[in-house]
């Protein structure tokens, strides 16, 4: 059964979501495989994955506050704040989400839903370089 890897480096804007649906899509096609999955990791420990709406931007900004209100970065008992204070909320919203999405894969194209995108999403207040490892595989 074929394999096709690849890495995307991207720089994040900071705390947020950045979509990354056409950037896997490409991998995807640049694979020639028809029909499997792929397979899409996050290689940090203060960055996740998501599969999120991607029509209206809001339903992204409520995720974004919906996090910074679930672990936020004032909590006065972390110890781990050695990069500052987002540091240690970074790795638990991280922990709460997911590192890696697998996607189906059919005639070529990635099956996601009609409203659904994949997002790198952010969990520092600063831009950070990010590598995404990118794994397809199928026939």
């Amino acid at each position: 059964m074929p394999v096709h890897t690849d890495t995307l480096s991207l720089r994040s804007h900071g705390k947020g979501t950045t979509e990354i649906t056409r950037e896997i899509a490409g991998i995807v096609a640049d694979s020639g495989i028809r029909n499997g999955t792929v397979t899409v990791f996050v290689r940090h420990t203060s960055a996740s994955l998501v599969i999120m709406e991607n029509a209206d931007p809001s339903a992204r900004r409520d995720l974004e506050r919906f996090f910074d209100q679930l672990v936020p970065e004032d909590t006065p008992w972390f110890i781990h704040t050695a990069e500052g204070p987002d540091d240690m909320p970074s790795h638990i919203r991280m922990a709460l989400t997911r590192t890696s999405e697998v996607i189906p894969i059919i005639q070529g194209r990635m099956t996601l839903g009609t409203w659904q995108g994949l997002f790198l999403f952010e969990h520092r207040r600063s831009p950070h370089h990010r590598e995404i490892a990118v794994s397809v595989i199928g026939e």
